[in-house]
């Protein structure tokens, strides 16, 4: 999986109507449902991995059809954010998929000499960032919940670029959509951390969804360029 069309129109000043006893308690929901969605990506790439490998060689059609099940269940889930417990269930179909989808990425990579290395380091320097950037997020007075707007207009790029280059298939335009995708998401992990502690979500699900997709995201892009550079 690649890159997904986001949207915060909706988002709101929870903090200034709540007690910050509710808001510590929308926070610690929403990253308790950002660790479980990792935890069901985890398996969903593990299942993709070790049990519908032949299926991905034999056909590319496979990813497509999760992808498209994937997106499907995405949407679902926005639209249903409100409705508990339906809305659980969707967001852990749809981070199971994901990690389906991610599958045919890390047996790629896994097929290169030291591949399991390559795997094991972008997810860990996807944890080290992802962390960083979070506590960062947390305790400095810089306002980065202003940036929606050039974000989405830079994630848009991306996006178009990505679907140009499937048909263009060019490695030094890969590695640079990486390098740019890498940077966006690092920034959109700063974006969601401080609109999550302002209580500008009206779910935690919602936030949960926002670090789940900065994070996988992040971790392709970072695998992305790490694959190029060991080739």
């Amino acid at each position: 999986m690649s890159l997904y069309d986001r949207d915060y129109s909706k988002s709101r000043e929870f903090a200034t109507s709540h007690p910050s006893s509710e808001l510590s308690n929308f926070i610690k929901q929403t990253y308790q449902l950002f660790a479980a969605s990792l935890l069901a990506a985890s398996v969903g790439a593990y299942v993709g991995v070790f049990v519908l490998a032949g299926l991905f060689f034999q056909s590319m059609a496979t990813f497509w059809i999760l992808f498209a099940v994937e997106i499907g269940l995405l949407f679902a889930l926005m639209y249903k954010k409100r409705e508990a417990p339906l809305n659980l269930v969707l967001l852990f179909a749809f981070t199971f998929c994901s990690g389906l989808t991610l599958a045919p990425t890390i047996i790629l990579t896994l097929s290169l000499p030291e591949g399991g290395v390559i795997v094991a380091q972008a997810f860990t320097l996807t944890t080290v960032a992802f962390g960083a950037l979070s506590i960062f997020a947390m305790n400095t007075k810089r306002d980065f919940t202003t940036m929606g707007k050039a974000l989405f207009i830079v994630l848009i790029v991306v996006v178009v670029a990505s679907l140009l280059n499937l048909f263009i298939q060019s490695s030094p335009l890969s590695l640079f959509i990486s390098g740019v995708a890498a940077i966006l998401f690092s920034f959109y992990i700063l974006y969601d951390t401080q609109n999550i502690i302002r209580g500008n979500y009206e779910t935690p699900v919602e936030g949960a969804v926002a670090l789940y997709l900065d994070f996988i995201n992040l971790f392709i892009s970072l695998l992305n360029i790490l694959r190029s550079v060991n080739r």
